[in-house]
């Protein structure tokens, strides 16, 4: 895989990381560095983690997972974006974001949920005979970039609206995880 290539897949692997990210800043008004920072640090650990799985599982297991790997991923946005919404129609104007994404369980949910993708790229890096060490450190790198800009752009968007940004980030998050599992089904 030449430096290019490799590039170009980091970042259509880091496509879903800067969306989500995007709807994750949309509820952080300010945006804190160490929110950002867990974020990045998340989505990049895992975009490159995730191909060094798949690269060791091989070619045995890919059959499997590449039949429900959108719909996990639908399922672990649907239940954080649905979270969102949930937490800000019962809450009140206490605290501005209730469910932040960027810390606990949704984090991990996050993370793994932007990641799958780069599961199957591991795979086919293994099934071309290719070494991982290099692509994963790139793709976790590009995704970490990716995540830090998404929520930069997502916090300047939320902070020029006003009311109901967490249920505009779990719509989002939503539509992401739909569009994921429509990709794969169409």
């Amino acid at each position: 895989m030449t430096g290019l290539s490799l590039f170009a897949v980091a970042v259509a692997l880091g496509v879903d990381a800067f969306a989500v990210a995007t709807a994750v800043g949309l509820c952080h008004n300010p945006l804190r560095i160490s929110s950002v920072a867990r974020l990045a640090g998340a989505f990049g650990f895992f975009q490159a983690l995730m191909p060094v799985i798949g690269w060791a599982a091989g070619t045995a297991v890919h059959q499997y997972i590449a039949a429900a790997d959108h719909w996990l991923a639908f399922v672990l946005l649907a239940l954080v974006g649905g979270k969102m919404i949930v937490g800000a129609l019962r809450g009140g104007d206490e605290h501005p974001l209730r469910n932040d994404p960027s810390e606990g369980w949704n984090l991990l949910v996050l993370a793994i949920a932007t990641s799958i993708d780069a599961l199957a790229v591991g795979l086919s890096i293994a099934a071309i005979g290719g070494p991982i060490l290099v692509p994963a450190i790139v793709i976790g790198i590009v995704a970490a970039i990716m995540t830090a800009m998404g929520m930069a752009i997502g916090c300047r968007i939320g902070a020029s609206l006003s009311k109901g940004i967490e249920i505009i980030g779990g719509v989002v998050l939503l539509a992401i995880g739909a569009r994921i599992l429509f990709e794969h089904l169409a």
